[in-house]
């Protein structure tokens, strides 16, 4: 390969502004850059030192440069956006996920017009609403509308063929204006409502409603006048859960927030002075290292690299280097003139720090649920002295005094929870609150399967318990003839409190506790808990529906009829509880023999 000549090149370049765009042997672009003076931009890369690890390796790559001269440095930056678009160059910031945003559009041409979910281009006809940061927050937003003001969000095709009212009607969650149950006009005044409701303007909502209210009691429409006050009530609601009021804030709050090699950029966006949602993005960051080079490049790219409607005011956690230029950018591409800021005070602070808080939390739960996992595998094989655990399964029982028993058995790999072999193992024939024995018929189903090669075998097993739980497991493994599994029991400690959990090896017989702060530790005590949630959760299913159940289920001679009749002769179980097996002899169906078995069963301890 050909060693690139940058000195002859940069003899020769323009001092101009442009796009630069170099490339490797095979033609491919590594990085795409803008500049105001191409020559001094470009001659940076070549310098004798003082160079990022990252640039030094992108330089070594470069076979050829290509120079786009642009009229001024605006539409550099432009161009530059849409070729980085297009090409996505290895070296440059790259945005993982650069769909547009998502709107509600509101088909207006129609009589009865709908509420819609959309995304990507505008439709040229109805009325739009947005945008909206994220797919979850459009749905949450229509979810309220229907419980608020009874819109209908059926497509043409449903709304065409209806011939009588369906299930959101049921329940309360639309008017049913195709089938006629609402007047033209009723529903023109609650889709105004609407329209105020999602442009933000519920003050003058309220206004309206009020006045309405008023006057339908007044003129004794005392249903209308309740629906109106219900109406009122959910807005305020609404407001009330809004922790920051302005009314008319139209802007972008965007954080970003570095930990553990890993970036998140939250975007907070406010409409109409409503709290819409946030969109966490995590951006590979190429060649940039801080965190105003990054928010740099990650504006212009986020807002002109796409179709997202660009608001009239950006506030940043951190100083951009180029803020003139970006905002005249932004402005040239919407036609409004576009504010940023950092330095911000009042409401403004309140939403720029809810935007940092966004990006710490998006970004913890990020390396939790990747990085995070293979530290802590990592970290336990360290400790434990063996391999990192490929599979873990961990036990737990879970009961109310001796009720519903059930087991379970959770699963986790090296990418965290695996809950398509999680599994529930209701318990039977034990003595009502005897967890050892519980345990004892779950790790024998368990692993009579796991021995027969139905179930993969595990690397390590917790049993979430003290030494008696343990030898249980030691015991049905051994019995079974299972071996090369690292046995663990998880007890609490003196304090019972989280971190200070005290851990019991079945191999050396050893009880050790790990620092609060060990990776290890946060492994056993999410794989504890996740076990803890599911037995839990299920034991709550098996309870109730056992206690749903009648009493008089699995009385011999007592079917679906007789039960039926004996209940409508006395008007429920308790009527009948209190009736002597004479009295429900009486009834249509029964004998003297079953009307006893009923009375006994109703009357047994």
């Amino acid at each position: 390969m050909v060693e690139f000549d940058s000195t002859r090149f940069l003899k020769s370049l323009t001092v101009r502004p442009g796009v630069y765009q170099m490339r490797d042997a095979d033609g491919h672009i590594l990085y795409v850059g803008k500049a105001k003076n191409l020559k001094a931009r470009v001659s940076s890369y070549f310098r004798g030192g003082g160079l990022a690890s990252k640039t030094m390796a992108m330089v070594a790559k470069i076979a050829d440069i290509d120079i786009t001269v642009t009229r001024n440095e605006v539409e550099a930056l432009l161009l530059e956006q849409n070729v980085i678009k297009a090409s996505r160059p290895p070296y440059n910031i790259l945005l993982r996920d650069d769909k547009s945003y998502p709107y509600v559009y509101m088909n207006t041409a129609h009589p009865y017009p709908g509420l819609y979910y959309r995304r990507g281009n505008r439709q040229s006809t109805g009325k739009t609403f947005g945008p909206f940061p994220s797919a979850g927050s459009v749905k949450s937003t229509l979810n309220l509308i229907q419980k608020t003001f009874q819109i209908r969000q059926c497509e043409e095709s449903v709304f065409q063929n209806r011939s009588r009212p369906c299930l959101q009607y049921q329940i309360g969650r639309c008017s049913a204006p195709c089938v006629g149950f609402v007047s033209e006009d009723d529903y023109a005044e609650d889709l105004e409502d609407t329209r105020l409701f999602l442009e933000g303007r519920s003050g003058e909502l309220i206004v309206s409603l009020e006045a309405r209210m008023d006057e339908a009691s007044q003129s004794l429409e005392f249903e209308k006048a309740a629906r109106y006050r219900n109406t009122i009530a959910r807005v305020r609601r609404v407001q009330s859960e809004q922790v920051m009021e302005s009314d008319s804030a139209d802007l972008d709050a965007i954080a970003v927030f570095e930990q553990s090699g890993g970036i998140c950029i939250a975007i907070l966006s406010v409409r109409g002075g409503r709290v819409l949602g946030v969109n966490s993005q995590f951006p590979d960051a190429g060649l940039l290292e801080t965190p105003e080079e990054i928010l740099d490049a990650f504006i212009s790219q986020y807002y002109l690299a796409s179709a997202r409607a660009i608001p009239s005011e950006l506030i940043c956690s951190h100083e951009i280097n180029e803020t003139n230029l970006v905002s005249e950018a932004l402005s040239q591409a919407c036609g409004k003139k576009v504010r940023i800021a950092q330095t911000v005070r009042g409401v403004r602070q309140q939403f720029l720090e809810l935007a940092k808080t966004n990006a710490e939390e998006a970004l913890a739960l990020r390396l939790a649920t990747r990085d995070g996992q293979a530290r802590r595998l990592s970290d336990f094989a360290e400790r434990f002295s063996c391999d990192a655990p490929e599979r873990i399964e961990c036990f737990d029982i879970s009961h109310t005094s001796g009720e519903a028993t059930v087991a379970s058995c959770v699963v986790f790999d090296a990418s965290g929870p695996l809950k398509s072999d999680y599994r529930i193992f209701n318990i039977t024939d034990v003595t009502a609150g005897d967890d050892y024995a519980a345990m004892r018929q779950a790790l024998t189903r368990r692993y009579r399967r796991v021995k027969s090669g139905e179930v993969p075998l595990p690397d390590v097993l917790v049993i979430d318990g003290g030494k008696g739980q343990l030898s249980e497991a030691i015991s049905i493994l051994s019995e079974l003839g299972v071996h090369n599994v690292f046995l663990l029991g998880v007890s609490k400690g003196p304090s019972r409190k989280a971190g200070f959990e005290l851990l019991h090896r079945a191999d050396t017989g050893e009880e050790l506790s790990l620092p609060s702060s060990a990776p290890a530790l946060h492994l056993i005590q999410h794989i504890r808990d996740e076990a803890h949630r599911f037995a839990i959760t299920k034991h709550r299913q098996a309870r109730g529906k056992a206690r749903a159940q009648s009493p008089l289920e699995g009385i011999p001679g007592v079917g679906p009829k007789r039960r039926q009749s004996l209940l409508r002769h006395f008007g429920g179980i308790r009527e009948l509880a209190r009736a002597s097996a004479s009295d429900i002899a009486k009834v249509a169906g029964m004998s003297q023999q079953t009307a006893e078995l009923v009375y006994s069963a109703l009357h047994t301890d």
